[in-house]
């Protein structure tokens, strides 16, 4: 007869190291039941591992341009909202004037009034968002447009420009001499350049043409700004400088009447490039708009995709965590009788 000896410690023993895997294993398939993938992909997909790595790449590369588009629809939110608000002040300037060039404005509420609307033009122009001046073309960092003032380069540009041409200052008695045709000569061939030509950039604005090129998918790119430097923008700035500047001197009614005229045509045809100008964002907006709908379709192919490469049946796994929390119990309790297990008890 051969005897086998039992050792309790070392049963106590066995039940505790299997306790332990299912411990660990209880963890794995309770991440398995929150994710909804499997816990270790690449000890379940082996080869197919890369494939499964590379969808994920995709998703994350489509979601950022997702955010990205976000961004940049944001900021053409904004700038619209600036470009409406541009159209408006040219649309009341635009009335001012027309009632202007008839007589019925008198000269000082004129003058208040194109500087009222330079200052708001130069704020919508100036405007930022999240630290960037949303006019300011690629150069976000710098203020587009600069003070209109007394002794500021783009007045002392056309202050300077009129002594040049007429050989006396506006202010200047002589001044009152200069009819008509003469005005609107000046106002056309020596002015109209300083703000549709280089002397802008020169004297105004510290923007760029170039405006901030925005990816939208991974092979399309859009503008995703709008300049400071636009036509729209130019032609409101010129048609209340040239009242702020040449009303307040010795002008003489039919002079007076050139400078109205030049300044409503300016604003008129300010409104009309303004309104292209939104025109033109509102289809970048479209296209951002939809550029994001396609990404995000994508990223529902590519989700579906890594989904059946990785993922779980939500009903097992939840069916393994119950059955591995019953056993969990059991070795518990059967650890628990093992340690009560003593000769001790037994001896007399």
């Amino acid at each position: 007869m051969k005897t086998t000896f039992i050792s309790s410690y070392s049963t106590n023993q066995s039940v505790r190291t299997h306790l332990m895997k299912m411990q660990a294993e209880l963890i794995k398939v309770e991440r398995e039941v929150v994710t909804g993938r499997v816990a270790d992909a690449g000890l379940e997909l082996g080869s197919r591992t890369g494939h499964s790595i590379s969808l994920q790449r995709d998703v994350e590369r489509l979601k950022t341009l997702i955010d990205s588009n976000a961004l940049a629809s944001s900021r053409l939110e904004a700038t619209q909202l600036g470009l409406q608000s541009l159209a408006d002040h040219a649309q009341k300037y635009l009335s001012i004037m027309t009632a202007a060039s008839s007589g019925s404005v008198e000269a000082s509420i004129s003058i208040s009034e194109a500087n009222t609307t330079i200052t708001s033009i130069t704020g919508v122009l100036n405007s930022s968002m999240n630290g960037e001046n949303l006019f300011a073309g690629v150069n976000t960092d710098v203020t587009p447009i600069n003070e209109f003032a007394p002794g500021s380069a783009a007045r002392t540009a056309m202050e300077t420009a009129f002594v040049t041409h007429f050989g006396f200052a506006h202010t200047a008695p002589a001044a009152a001499a200069i009819d008509q045709a003469a005005m609107q000569n000046f106002l056309t061939t020596v002015i109209e350049p300083q703000f549709m030509g280089p002397d802008w950039t020169a004297n105004w604005s510290n923007a760029t043409d170039e405006t901030i090129t925005a990816r939208i998918t991974l092979t399309e790119t859009t503008s995703g700004s709008v300049s400071a430097n636009n036509d729209g923008t130019r032609r409101l700035m010129m048609s209340a400088a040239v009242v702020a500047v040449f009303m307040d001197g010795s002008l003489n009614g039919n002079a007076t009447k050139a400078v109205f005229e030049t300044a409503a045509s300016q604003a008129g045809r300010s409104i009309s490039a303004l309104g292209q100008l939104q025109a033109q964002t509102g289809i970048v907006e479209q296209r951002i708009t939809t550029a994001s709908e396609r990404l995000q379709m994508q990223i529902d192919i590519f989700q579906g995709k890594i989904s059946d490469l990785e993922g779980v049946d939500a009903y097992e796994a939840s069916t393994r965590v119950s059955t591995l929390l019953s056993q969990i119990e059991t070795a518990y309790t059967l650890t628990s009788r093992i340690r009560q297990l003593s000769l001790v008890r037994y001896l007399p």
